[in-house]
């Protein structure tokens, strides 16, 4: 496809919501990681105009809206006390500034300042499952900030903006976490905590019932929110993904995986009925 092709809802590729839980999950992919790969592959075949990807990860919060413009950034290791093997780990996908102007121009469009960020380098909340999902790291990808600030409803306006890229060859990812009390990580659990599996449920539930208004209101309607999400940043690229998914997108569950006791897993695409 190119940028000024467009095709029926059925036929364009399906934003996704993929929880990164630890940067660990970059050597330990437990399930989840192998998900990725094959729906990665999947993609590919189904779509093989695929021109890029657009990502808003938990780990670039910025004042106001801004959008990668690099065109070959750095992987940045943006986290301390993991092993050195870690840290030896590169994720070399282009950038795509040609792309990003095309997301500047939709977003300020719909009404939202934004600015061009030629110096951003991918922190793990993008590189780490981008790196299970296309190992080969050829597909240019497109970083957009999270506002500081921003909540539910704002976050997924900004997705919204962007839901005409599905149908020009342009895969739109949030990533963040299903669950994400780190507080609780070295607890020693190994199996699923009830909170995380009873949160990770409704919010299911909800997605499948196309009840827009309880996920934008889960804090105070969703079991445990709190726990789940002492701060909302891991969860609010969900609302990224879900608004560039539109009315009537029903999600397909790659992952249901809970790792740690507490970090739900949770992956899935956003694709709308044929």
């Amino acid at each position: 496809m190119t940028a000024s092709t467009t095709a029926p809802a059925s036929l364009a590729i399906p934003p996704l919501f993929v929880s990164h839980g630890a940067p660990l999950f970059a050597l330990d992919a437990g399930e989840t990681g192998p998900a990725l790969t094959r729906w990665g592959q999947e993609l590919r075949a189904r779509f093989p105009g695929l021109r890029g990807v657009v990502v808003m990860s938990p780990h670039w919060m910025a004042r106001g809206v801004r959008v990668m413009a690099a065109e070959r950034p750095a992987t940045w290791h943006d986290f301390g006390g993991f092993p050195p093997e870690l840290y030896a780990l590169q994720y070399p996908a282009p950038g795509e500034p040609a792309l990003a102007q095309e997301v500047l121009a939709l977003l300020q469009a719909a009404g939202v300042p934004a600015q061009a960020d030629a110096q951003r380098p991918f922190d793990h909340g993008a590189w780490v499952p981008l790196m299970h999902l296309f190992p080969q790291a050829d597909v240019p990808v497109v970083q957009v900030a999270l506002p500081v600030g921003a909540g539910p409803a704002e976050v997924h306006a900004l997705g919204a903006a962007l839901r005409g890229l599905g149908r020009q060859g342009v895969l739109v990812v949030g990533t963040g976490s299903m669950t994400h009390n780190l507080g609780e990580f070295f607890g020693g659990a190994r199996e699923p905590a009830p909170y995380v599996l009873e949160f990770s449920r409704w919010i299911e539930s909800a997605l499948r019932r196309g009840d827009l208004p309880a996920l934008l209101d889960y804090r105070a309607q969703a079991p445990h929110a709190e726990r789940a999400h002492p701060t909302e940043d891991h969860f609010l690229p969900l609302f990224f993904a879900l608004g560039a998914a539109g009315e009537g997108a029903q999600p397909h569950y790659l992952s249901r995986e809970v790792m740690y006791g507490m970090l739900a897993m949770d992956a899935f695409a956003l694709p709308h009925a044929a």
